[in-house]
């Protein structure tokens, strides 16, 4: 999220988490700043969740001081240990585009609270619209399987009936922009979501 519009329009719509991304140079990052700002945003039941990407650790401690998230979410190569260090709950991200063993990667972070699954590779960044075979999934699941990569409105009915998630990540497929959100678009999306628990399938 980058606009406070945006924030308010989820919340009205009952999303669990807000994302905060704070990786400099990526066309959805923000500065610790103006991710402070927007966290206000944030009302009190719901989660604010900051988004690191290979942070030197004066950068995460900053950014973390800065922003007060309830979650962190690590989305480069960073280590268990580093990514244990703020005393907050954290979710890791599995590059799928690069992850041979699922299942050996989630071992591997075994304290994470959660694991969202993703596109992208190694050394990559989330949010390209691009989505990945989730037949690859793991059948075990170490903690709760958050699924992203390429969900959009016309898809996530079937993301959630097929994989049954703990939660679904979505960034480009709910923009007009990177970073900009659709109204029109989040709403369809929250439907599907809807849709989906309330089907058998699921």
């Amino acid at each position: 999220m980058k606009r406070p519009e945006d924030i308010r329009a989820a919340v009205a719509l009952g999303v669990d988490a807000i994302g905060l991304i704070v990786v400099p140079g990526t066309q959805r990052g923000l500065s610790c700043e103006q991710a402070a700002v927007l966290r206000r945003e944030v009302p009190v039941l719901s989660t604010a969740v900051l988004l690191l990407m290979d942070a030197d650790a004066e950068f995460a401690h900053a950014a973390v001081h800065a922003v007060r998230p309830q979650v962190l979410q690590f989305h480069g190569g960073e280590s268990p240990e580093f990514c244990a260090a703020f005393g907050l709950p954290w979710i890791k991200a599995v590059p799928m585009g690069s992850v041979q063993d699922p299942m050996d990667y989630q071992r591997r972070y075994a304290c994470a609270a959660g694991f969202v699954f993703d596109s992208h590779g190694a050394g990559g960044q989330g949010g390209s619209g691009h989505g990945f075979d989730w037949s690859r999934l793991p059948q075990e699941r170490m903690a709760p399987l958050l699924l992203a990569g390429g969900l959009k409105p016309d898809n996530v009915f079937d993301a959630v009936c097929a994989v049954r998630p703990h939660a679904v990540d979505v960034s480009s497929g709910i923009e007009d922009a990177p970073g900009y959100k659709s109204l029109a678009r989040m709403q369809a999306f929250v439907s599907e979501v809807e849709r989906a628990d309330r089907s058998p399938a699921s």
